[in-house]
């Protein structure tokens, strides 16, 4: 069978057509720009690819309640030109089955079915880009309830000393005020990919992510956490993180998973391919597959 894919991010959306094994067969990315410009032209992509279903893993917040008479809108998101977008409403022209979850839920989907997810009953993802995102399986199923996980805006405590006001309009002492690609433009002034070589900078990006990961452990109580975004190119993060997450844990949780840490925090394992693989098995799960 052949499923369509998109994943709609706030800065570029992908399209592509994947298969049953998560191979991507052919792909193409379109800037996000307004809805009336970018969502016909994705319709338009797969209007001839005589596709079997499509999967969208989208940003948000979203309306994921197939009862509610926005499902598949684009809700109260910070880009004000897709507020109160139909998203899915848009491609039932297509006559496919369509299945519709948030980006981060794709994300962990992905790495669930084909990565390094696989093989386990729980997991998270988390995404530090220019924001942050948090996908969330427990016990073999994506997590929904009143609404899909908003793990970016569980609040920290911020620390001494740190006076940055937070990149979040709505908390400024949530992860993605304090720990996103973005707080660290805005605290230091450039891109994490310029400030390589600042100790400071992933020392306290570190403080804050692993504040963050007891939290999710404490809460969802997951067998492993996946930790992708840009943020996560900068690999001299991870010890870091580890490092700091067993001196907060202090000894409290003592799990096979947790004396592992090596193994219980990681990085995506699927060259950022996590999404779109996942906006496949969205599709797929709609073919009861």
């Amino acid at each position: 069978m052949r499923y369509g894919a998109l994943e709609a991010g706030g800065t570029k959306m992908v399209c592509a057509i994947g298969n049953e094994n998560g191979e991507i067969l052919e792909q193409k990315s379109f800037p996000t720009v307004t809805p009336k410009e970018t969502l016909p032209k994705l319709v338009d992509y797969f209007r001839n690819k005589n596709i079997d279903a499509l999967g969208i893993a989208c940003f948000g917040p979203v309306d994921l309640n197939k009862d509610s008479e926005t499902y598949g809108f684009i809700t109260s998101t910070t880009k004000l030109a897709w507020q109160n977008t139909d998203v899915v409403g848009c491609f039932k022209e297509l006559g496919v089955p369509i299945g519709f979850d948030t980006d981060v839920n794709g994300s962990v989907l992905g790495e669930y079915t084909w990565g390094i997810g696989k093989g386990l009953r729980s997991c998270i993802y988390i995404t530090f880009g220019t924001g942050v995102g948090v996908g969330v399986i427990s016990d073999g199923r994506l997590m929904h309830g009143m609404m899909h996980p908003e793990g970016g805006h569980v609040l920290l405590q911020r620390q001494t000393g740190d006076t940055y006001e937070g990149s979040c309009p709505f908390h400024h002492d949530c992860v993605e005020s304090l720990a996103s690609g973005s707080a660290i433009k805005g605290r230091w002034g450039k891109a994490g990919v310029e400030l390589q070589d600042r100790p400071e900078v992933w020392d306290l990006e570190a403080e804050y992510i692993s504040q963050a990961l007891v939290d999710y452990t404490m809460v969802l109580s997951p067998q492993r956490i996946i930790l992708g975004g840009g943020v996560m190119h900068q690999t001299q993060i991870l010890p870091l993180i580890r490092k700091k997450f067993a001196a907060h844990m202090n000894g409290y949780i003592r799990t096979r998973e947790i004396e592992d840490l090596d193994s219980f925090i990681v990085c995506q394992s699927l060259d950022d391919k996590q999404g779109i693989m996942g906006a496949v098995k969205l599709a797929m799960m709609e073919t009861g597959h």
